[in-house]
């Protein structure tokens, strides 16, 4: 009984691979046909813009294309400039407060020392008072200054956009 099920098993398995072979060679026969709809779709999208292309009038285009691309860089350079001119105020306007809080520490030092320590110890926690409020209108100072500066860089940015926006449209004017 066991051979029986393994011959029926196995006329099984060669119906299937035939069947499967059956329907791979089909799919070959249409390939072809389906490539060649898609090429002729292809061929047909070209004309029409190869035709399209022909009525606009394209003369000096390059010309302009390239001259776009370096206002462009020109563009970035300028944002770049402006931002790296903001990170150095920043860091120069960062570095003035780092000194003018060491030397008021400095001098808070000196006065702990020769007042003695019930009078130094009410003078730190006035200078402390006063640190804090420093530290928050410097964080703001600086905040500010950063943000100037990223705005003046998105600035030069925006106009270049907006001159290639006119330019497209003066393109595509010029071309009907």
């Amino acid at each position: 009984m066991a051979m029986k099920s393994r011959k029926s098993a196995a006329k099984s398995a060669a119906k299937s691979r035939r069947k499967t072979a059956k329907r791979t060679a089909a799919r070959k026969t249409e390939a072809p046909a389906a490539m060649k709809g898609a090429e002729r779709l292809f061929s047909m999208s070209m004309g029409g813009l190869g035709n399209t292309l022909e009525r606009l009038n394209l003369s000096g285009v390059a010309g302009t294309i390239a001259e776009g691309r370096r206002k462009d860089l020109a563009a970035i350079v300028a944002a770049n400039k402006k931002s790296y001119e903001g990170l150095q105020a920043v860091v120069a306007r960062q570095t003035a407060m780092l000194k003018n809080a060491v030397s008021e520490w400095q001098s808070i030092a000196q006065g702990v020392s020769a007042g003695g320590a019930g009078q130094g110890l009410g003078r730190v926690d006035e200078m402390a008072k006063q640190a804090f409020t420093m530290a928050l209108e410097n964080i703001r100072e600086l905040g500010e200054l950063a943000a100037r500066s990223q705005a003046e860089a998105f600035e030069i940015v925006r106009k270049r956009i907006m001159e290639n926006v006119n330019e497209v449209s003066a393109l595509l004017q010029r071309g009907r």
